[in-house]
C-alpha cells in the first residue's frame, strides 16, 4: 500500500503534457509534475516518489527529498506565523504546518524547532508537532548499557538535555554527562548509560571505564594507520585539542594512551604519538 509522507515505488499509468500519473494503489492516481519526471519516462516504468498534499489539498508526488518523512523527527526553521499555526521549512514547495495545538511553546519566525511529523487523521495533511512525548515512548526495553545510539538534542531542562534516541524513543543526558556545548537540534553519537527499572534510559556522550579505553584506543590506532603512523597529539596536549580530534575527555585519552604504551603498540614523544 502506498503511504502519504513517505517515498513509494509507483508505476506510471499515463503521461500528459503536465506530468505523469502514477498508480498510488489505495490512494488512487497521483500526479508527478513534469519538472519532476525523469528523462525518457515511459508508461509502465516504476518511479520512486514522495507523496504529500499540495496547497489545494490534492495528492501530489515529488522526487525531492524532504528534510524528514512521516514518523521521523527533524530540526526545521520557522518561516511564517499564521492564524492556523506556524509554517516550517521542510524542503518542499509547501511548508509544514505545526498547529497551535501541537506547539509545546509558542513559536517565532527564524527559530529552529525539533518536530515530529505525522499524518493528521482528519485532514490527511502531513503535520508537525513539538510535543514529542505524544508520539515517542519514554520507556523501552530495546537497549542495554553501552549500546551505541544516534541522538538528537530536543530540549533543555534543569537536569540536562532531553534527547530523541535513534528516532525511536526519548531519553535524557544529565548535566554530569555533558562534556561539550550542546544545542537544540544538534545530532551526535552517544551511548546508553543505563536502563532504569522503569525502562527509561539515560544516555552519555562517551563510554566510561574499560569500554571507553578500548574504544578510544582502537580509534587512536586507526587514526595512526591513516596518517602514516604519526599523530600530532600526546598526553601533554590540551583538553580542547584532544576533544576536537576524538570527542573525548583528556582523562580518557590519557588512559587509552597508557594502555597502548603498555601493549607496546605505540611510542610517545613530547608532541606526538608514533605507531610501532
Amino acid at each position: 500500500m502506498a503511504k502519504i509522507g513517505t517515498f513509494n515505488s509507483m508505476e506510471v499509468t499515463s503521461i500528459t503534457d503536465f506530468g505523469a500519473f502514477l498508480d498510488g494503489e489505495n490512494l488512487g492516481s497521483i500526479l508527478l509534475p513534469k519538472k519532476q519526471c525523469p528523462e525518457n519516462l515511459q508508461e509502465g516504468d516504476s518511479v520512486r516518489a514522495f507523496i504529500y498534499l499540495d496547497s489545494e489539498d490534492r495528492l501530489i508526488a515529488t522526487r525531492i527529498q524532504p528534510k524528514a518523512e512521516v514518523g521521523q523527527c527533524a530540526t526545521l526553521e520557522v518561516k511564517e506565523l499564521t492564524p492556523f499555526g506556524a509554517f516550517l521549512d521542510w524542503g518542499l514547495p509547501k511548508d509544514l504546518l505545526v498547529p497551535f495545538s501541537e506547539q509545546r511553546k509558542p513559536m517565532e519566525v527564524g527559530q529552529k524547532q525539533v518536530v515530529y511529523l505525522f499524518v493528521d487523521s482528519l485532514t490527511q495533511r502531513i503535520t508537525g508537532s513539538t510535543k514529542l512525548n505524544h508520539f515517542l515512548p519514554e520507556e523501552t526495553d530495546a537497549y542495554r548499557a553501552n549500546d551505541p545510539v544516534d541522538l538528537l538534542i530536543a530540549g533543555r531542562t534543569n537536569l540536562g538535555y532531553r534527547v530523541v534516541v535513534d528516532n525511536k524513543c526519548l531519553g535524557m543526558v544529565f548535566n554530569e554527562d555533558v562534556l561539550q556545548p550542546l544545542s537544540i537540534g544538534q545530532r551526535l553519537k552517544g551511548f546508553v548509560k543505563t536502563v532504569r527499572s522503569d525502562n527509561k534510559i539515560d544516555l552519555m556522550l562517551q563510554l566510561q571505564g574499560h569500554e571507553a579505553r578500548l574504544d578510544i584506543a582502537d580509534r587512536i590506532l586507526k587514526e595512526l594507520e591513516a596518517n602514516g603512523g604519526v599523530l600530532m597529539l600526546s598526553d601533554r596536549s590540551s583538553p580542547e585539542v584532544i576533544y576536537k580530534a576524538f570527542q573525548v575527555s583528556k582523562g580518557n585519552f590519557k588512559k587509552a594512551i597508557g594502555r597502548l604504551l603498555k601493549q607496546n603498540k605505540i611510542s610517545q614523544e613530547s608532541d606526538r604519538i608514533v605507531l610501532r
